[in-house]
């Protein structure tokens, strides 16, 4: 039997009595949006007028047999597919489903399955965009079906695709809150001919995803004395991330990046295809991130280590594939 065949198409005026297939929609531009009549509503005489009000001057009723999903149960059942724990599931509103974070965290999709699923006809999967942060509410996936029906198969085909791996298609993981450790190294702070500005902007973006600074510490363009701060934080004060601000460039007075090295950092780059950012440092040292953060970061809303520190507080490894995925869609600014 051809999925057609199961929608009856009524007149308006010889609807009464019927049931309604699927939710209808009232659209009032500048006041209203919303669900006029739910699915299942069971048309009267009153209705007929509301009806044609929003140009329906036919509705479908429909009969289900074996082997063929209403658009709420396709939208539920996709849903489920992908749902983990941390995600909450909305009520089917106008044959769609939505999953809503229910911890402040980062959201990660795998973004390979999510278009196998989009490529089959009818399915429609739509998300946000993996490694977004997350507040508690905020919408992460939209599931619904082109077809007011669909054959079960289409969405068993969805069930199977999102089981094909041990990891879920959607997690959010929440945010470990992290003791940080702060180099500001460059002669012109550390002698206090300028005053520091990377202090309160890196705090705030820390703060942000509930970790924090430990302690700010100043050192001039001296190798030895860089490296000799980072071991302080990694060995006497067991900070879980080491950010450094300051003598990030070319130029041959900094030294950070090779101070760095020289701590026995393994870099994973140093330089990222993104701008603004191109110049941050990523390396872990004896398992703990650091990283050199370049002078955008005091006055761009926005940069390379914005990407990458929600990431961090998540518990995610920063690898050089993450780094190089930067490039796509990183031309934001300079």
């Amino acid at each position: 039997m051809k999925r057609e065949d199961l929608l009856q198409e009524v007149a308006v005026e010889q609807a009464v009595g019927l049931m309604l297939a699927h939710d209808l929609t009232q659209i009032l531009p500048g006041q209203f949006k919303g669900r006029l009549f739910r699915k299942g509503h069971v048309i009267r005489e009153e209705d007929i007028p509301a009806l044609l009000s929003i140009g329906k001057e036919h509705i479908y009723t429909m009969r289900l047999v074996d082997g063929i999903l209403h658009e709420d149960e396709a939208a539920r059942r996709m849903a489920e597919a992908v749902r983990s724990p941390q995600v909450e599931l909305t009520e089917p509103h106008e044959g769609k489903i939505t999953l809503k974070s229910a911890i402040h965290g980062l959201a990660v999709i795998d973004k390979a399955r999510i278009d196998a699923m989009n490529a089959l006809d009818g399915i429609v999967m739509s998300t946000i965009r993996s490694h977004t942060p997350v507040k508690p509410g905020q919408p992460l996936i939209g599931t619904r079906v082109v077809p007011l029906i669909i054959e079960e198969e289409r969405i068993a085909e969805v069930e199977r695709i999102a089981s094909s791996s041990e990891e879920p298609v959607l997690q959010v993981k929440p945010f470990r809150p992290l003791r940080a450790g702060l180099i500001t190294t460059g002669s012109e702070v550390f002698k206090g001919r300028i005053q520091d500005k990377f202090g309160p902007v890196v705090r705030e973006k820390l703060a942000a995803f509930g970790s924090e600074i430990i302690e700010q510490r100043f050192a001039p363009d001296d190798s030895p004395v860089i490296v000799r701060e980072i071991h302080r934080f990694l060995h006497e004060d067991k900070a879980e991330l080491i950010l450094l601000t300051g003598g990030m460039s070319v130029d041959p007075d900094d030294r950070t990046p090779g101070a760095i090295k020289a701590a026995g950092t393994d870099i994973v780059s140093y330089g990222t295809p993104m701008l603004p950012g191109s110049m941050l440092l990523m390396g872990y040292i004896e398992g703990v991130p650091i990283m050199g953060l370049p002078g955008c970061v005091m006055h761009d809303p926005f940069t390379s280590f914005d990407v990458l520190l929600p990431r961090i507080c998540a518990g995610e490894i920063i690898e050089r594939q993450d780094i190089t995925e930067l490039g796509y869609g990183g031309l934001l600014g300079c």
